[in-house]
């Protein structure tokens, strides 16, 4: 039986190995029914986080009708799902109120929900909420935005995409197989156990304990042929799903060192180091000390936790940090220069700590993000293979380091990095779980983990970079480049072709000899981008991978210069070309996939960023089916003047979506006072 089994198994690879030499490009396996439903779209939006909410909000006010599918039950990703309700926002952009327009309705609408901003009065943010009320609020939102533009929304919750049928040149997504899932008969309700447990189920046809499953096939509403695509799919999941399964070409993890990722801490690409990834959790002050459970696991985990910084080390300031709500007003205090308030009884606050619950895995025995190698040996890039493309056992790992950090803040003594007595036990509070928690879960964990970095295309080739269009880390750091590190580190051509990258208008006459090397300053302002469609303003922000596998290895430490390339960034755009990849011409990506380098997906991950690449992205695809024209083709005669790229510009920002911050131009050099 054994024997008849392994040679069954050996003629479905052979055959698999056959088809997958005469199909480059995924291919539609049967499922094990036909699908039980057919939904026509003129947007296919994978992913409800902010970046898929902006590009349905956005479709349905140009009066499209647009299909967004989640692999959770909650709009709104980093805000909701993710457990991260502290909106990251920088000074000056805060202050100007200088966003996209549904990116200043969400504000508004936080602060007519609570009737103020920051309900929590957490001291990192100048809005912390309860993550369900995110969900509700964006639902709102898109609801409104079907009716003022008569657009269509079907929103498919408890949703994966499966499978894509893509033409036989390569060039169209024809359809999409989804699958729905719900409880079975009998079975728990959804969000009973963490991601881990359900998440294979969740991407397989067939029925489960767990799971009843519906099969959903997505097809283009307009049927009439054009010489154009006639319907478009936006990949706006956290990890770069659909830009994986399509298999165009992406990066992941650390780019080799170069002219334009100087600060790289690897002469080489590294795939398997990206940034730390989180489950949040909340956590509720009390007035009398409560009885704490150490979980099974905690003492494999507890090497790790610290409060990193003495600048840090103080529980009130890590538990204010992110406080999302506060009944009421606590006494103020100080710690190391920062002022906050000190808890009181009700005071709830979401944690996500870099040496706390922040799983850092960063080689190829443990990282999440499956790399292409990765997915192609394990099958899933195989018809009807897929299944996320994540490493379970790491979201499992993940989910107990989150469980035995709270256990850490409320019973530890021990400190990774700062040694002995810095860490007090603080007994009176309590972890948040079940369906009416705010994080709405059974476990008390985040539905799904905050991500900072997925995979990140590569987009088409293009002037000035004929290897493909990429935003680099000098593009936006405001990094002194003379420093004598690049000097020491760089090779002399390489240190070189930086400075003549960052001369700017003055490169012809660094390139001539007119002008010394050492006579160029420092980078004054951000790249400017003719196919500008988007704005975003953060600093470079790490959470780096760790040297040595498990993370929670004692001992362990990040990975090396990981963080040299952090910092200031200048204010930033988005460009067209970073949104489109290669191969496929009714794909676009938004959120964290679009085409930048590991240094500059570190700044262009936060909630304003995503919201502004969803708008772009949502207003693009309408554009694009309005005046029958695909998206490559508005920037691929750049740097020659595209009257239709300057339609699409005048569209966002006739509709408030800024393509430019106030007095953007290569002539600007003044940009220091955008903090």
């Amino acid at each position: 039986m054994v024997l008849k089994m392994k040679r069954s198994l050996s003629v479905i690879t052979i055959f698999s190995t056959f088809v997958s030499c005469f199909a480059p490009y995924a291919v539609v396996a049967a499922p094990p029914r036909n699908p039980d439903k057919t939904v026509n779209c003129d947007m296919l939006v994978v992913g409800g986080g902010l970046s898929g909410v902006a590009t349905a909000y956005e479709g349905l006010l140009a009066g499209r009708r647009v299909c967004l599918t989640e692999i959770t039950d909650w709009l709104g990703g980093q805000i909701s799902a993710q457990g991260t309700s502290a909106l990251d926002e920088r000074p000056t952009q805060r202050r100007k109120l200088f966003y996209s327009r549904g990116y200043l309705e969400l504000r508004k609408r936080i602060l007519e929900q609570y009737n103020q901003l920051n309900p929590g009065k957490c001291w990192v943010s100048d809005s912390c909420f309860l993550p369900g009320d995110g969900h509700k609020i964006l639902g709102r939102m898109l609801k409104n935005a079907a009716k003022k533009g008569k657009g269509k929304l079907q929103w498919f919750p408890n949703t994966v995409i499966k499978e894509l049928d893509i033409s036989s040149d390569g060039k169209i997504i024809n359809s999409a197989i989804a699958i729905q899932h719900q409880p079975a008969k009998g079975a728990s309700p959804l969000n009973t156990l963490p991601l881990s447990q359900t998440i294979e189920d969740s991407y397989s046809y067939q029925n489960s304990d767990q799971f009843n499953k519906k099969i959903i096939r997505f097809v283009s509403r307009q049927q009439k042929q054009r010489n154009t695509p006639n319907w478009y799919v936006v990949d706006a999941s956290e990890t770069g799903e659909i830009i994986a399964l399509a298999d165009v070409p992406y990066r992941l993890g650390i780019d080799a060192r170069s002219h334009l990722e100087p600060s790289s801490s690897s002469a080489n690409n590294d795939p398997y180091c990206t940034q730390g990834f989180t489950y949040t959790f909340a956590m509720e002050a009390t007035k009398d000390a409560q009885k704490q459970q150490m979980p099974p696991f905690y003492m494999q985990y507890s090497p790790y936790f610290s409060y990193e910084l003495e600048r840090l080390a103080s529980f009130p300031l890590v538990f204010t940090y992110r406080r999302i709500w506060s009944p009421q007003q606590g006494e103020p205090m100080k710690f190391r220069g920062i002022n906050f308030t000190a808890p009181t009884p009700g005071d709830i606050s979401m944690q996500n700590w870099t040496w706390g619950n922040d799983y850092r895995p960063g080689t190829s025995q443990d990282n999440l993000v499956y790399t292409r190698q990765q997915l192609e040996s394990s099958g899933q890039l195989q018809p009807g293979g897929w299944i996320g493309g994540l490493r379970t056992e790491s979201l499992r790992k993940a989910e107990e380091l989150s469980r035995s950090y709270f256990y850490w803040l409320v019973a530890g003594t021990t400190d990774s990095q700062l040694g002995e007595g810095v860490k007090k036990p603080h007994p009176n509070h309590r972890f948040l779980s079940g369906l009416n928690s705010p994080m709405g879960t059974v476990h008390g964990l985040s539905k799904y983990p905050y991500m900072r970095e997925g995979r990140r295309i590569i987009g088409r080739p293009s002037w000035g970079q004929p290897q493909g269009f990429t935003i680099w880390e000098i593009d936006i750091s405001r990094r002194n480049y003379q420093d004598n590190y690049y000097r020491e580190t760089l090779i002399p051509k390489m240190f070189r072709r930086l400075q003549v990258a960052l001369a700017g208008l003055e490169a012809t006459s660094i390139i001539s000899g007119e002008k010394r090397l050492e006579d160029t300053g420092r980078r004054t302002r951000s790249t400017v981008y003719a196919d500008a469609v988007g704005i975003g303003h953060y600093a470079i922000d790490f959470h780096p991978c760790m040297v040595k596998s498990p993370p929670e290895a004692p001992g362990n430490q990040e990975r090396p210069n990981e963080r040299r390339g952090a910092g200031q960034a200048y204010p930033f755009q988005i460009a067209l070309r970073a949104m489109i990849p290669q191969k496929i011409d009714n794909l676009l990506v938004g959120g964290k996939s679009i085409a930048t380098s590991h240094i500059a997906a570190a700044a262009y991950r936060v909630h304003s960023f995503e919201w502004s690449a969803g708008a772009a992205a949502g207003t693009t695809a309408a554009f694009a089916l309005k005046n029958n024209v695909a998206p490559y083709q508005l920037v691929d005669e750049l740097p020659r003047i595209e009257p239709q790229l300057l339609a699409l510009q005048r569209l966002l920002n006739q509709n408030n979506n800024p393509t430019a911050f106030p007095d953007t131009s290569i002539f600007n050099d003044n940009w220091d006072d955008w903090k």
